[in-house]
């Protein structure tokens, strides 16, 4: 079986890469560079030179295969990422699906997110669910885009597309913005847990791929399958996380509300310095949002059975130790504080109106 794979250097492809093949996979990976492409060979796959943005760099590459993954995508909240969402999650969606159509390739898996439900407001949701905006982010509205857009309106056509959906991924390799929390906990860099009550499900990247894999062997063409481990509050996964490592929890929370405020200054922030994701703007404006759903209908059809968070957690927990730098980038650290003290302030702020308001409510 011959597969061709595109994000293949990505969190996510790269784990797809190593489990097709451990399963005797042949597999054709796309990649930009010459150094992605030496990983990818390191890994055993074929490579082809190309970028999803330019549709025939792949038409060599994929021509012959059985299966075509197309997993990537810009996840990526700073400005720089922002600014090539379209062309990569729209036009190269629609590059590398009707390429792939056009090829007649027996079985093409998307990857899509459950961000293209929106902010669920806590309720949990699954694939029948539909949303058509407002988005929180231009990452929900590209992925949105090439979901509904692209995708579906593909498979109206005929084209033989399986969509998955991945929730929350987490893991070794992650750079995310979840990522960097985990790493400001582990370092003990988070003084008080931002907008607890954002929700988010959470699950080992390892499975978000073998999810990848059941669906191309057991999905039904036209099917979409949300990939997904349990939906947590942001506040309860930051005690969970003290409880797994033995380190101290955050001595306070800050509301979402106040969170979302501190997005005009990270802007002004931005402009001089580079941010780390999780101080970026658009990750401080979809603060406190709710990413819920269910995975029932992948366990029930593909047979999906993602680990427990616990054991997940702790393994990424044992390479954030291993992978920890000595000393932390200045420019990181200069943000760091920056945002620290206007997140200090917004805390002070609270805690007195909090306090005034109690005082209305229990005159002497």
């Amino acid at each position: 079986m011959k597969a061709f794979v595109t994000g293949g250097t990505g969190f996510i492809g790269k784990s797809l890469v190593r489990k097709l093949i451990e399963r005797d996979y042949e597999v054709v990976a796309l990649s930009r560079s010459e150094r992605g492409a030496a990983m990818l060979r390191e890994l055993g796959a074929a490579v082809t030179l190309g970028d999803i943005v330019q549709r025939e760099s792949m038409r060599a590459g994929m021509s012959g295969c059985d299966l075509v993954f197309h997993v990537a995508g810009s996840y990526d909240f700073t400005a720089e990422g922002i600014a090539r969402s379209e062309s990569v999650n729209v036009t190269g969606t629609r590059n590398v699906l009707g390429l792939a159509y056009e090829l007649r390739i027996p079985r093409i898996i998307y990857t899509s997110t459950v961000a293209v439900f929106g902010h669920t407001h806590g309720e949990l949701v699954d694939e029948t669910h539909y949303s058509g905006g407002p988005f929180l982010s231009e990452y929900d509205r590209t992925k949105w885009i090439a979901h509904y857009e692209v995708a579906e309106q593909l498979i109206q056509e005929g084209a033989p597309i399986i969509i998955v959906m991945p929730g929350g991924v987490y893991g070794p390799g992650d750079t995310s913005a979840l990522a960097e929390l985990m790493r400001a906990f582990y370092r003990g860099q988070m003084p008080v847990v931002p907008a607890p009550e954002g929700i988010v499900t959470y699950a080992f990247v390892d499975d978000i791929a073998e999810g990848h894999i059941l669906a191309a062997e057991k999905g039904r063409v036209g099917e979409s399958y949300v990939l997904c481990g349990p939906a947590v509050p942001f506040g309860e996964m930051v005690d969970f996380w003290a409880q797994l490592t033995g380190k101290r929890p955050p001595a306070a929370a800050i509301p979402a509300r106040l969170i979302r405020k501190l997005a005009p200054i990270a802007e002004v922030a931005e402009s001089f310095m580079e941010l780390p994701q999780m101080y970026s703007p658009a990750i401080l404006r979809v603060a406190g949002a709710s990413y819920a759903a269910v995975s029932d209908k992948a366990r029930d059809e593909l047979g999906w059975k993602p680990r427990p968070i616990q054991s997940g957690m702790l393994e990424t927990f044992e390479w954030l130790a291993a992978t920890d730098p000595a000393r932390r980038d200045s420019g990181e650290n200069r943000a760091a504080k920056a945002i620290l003290i206007a997140a200090s302030a917004l805390l002070l702020l609270w805690l007195v109106g909090r306090s005034r308001q109690k005082g209305k409510n229990n005159p002497r």
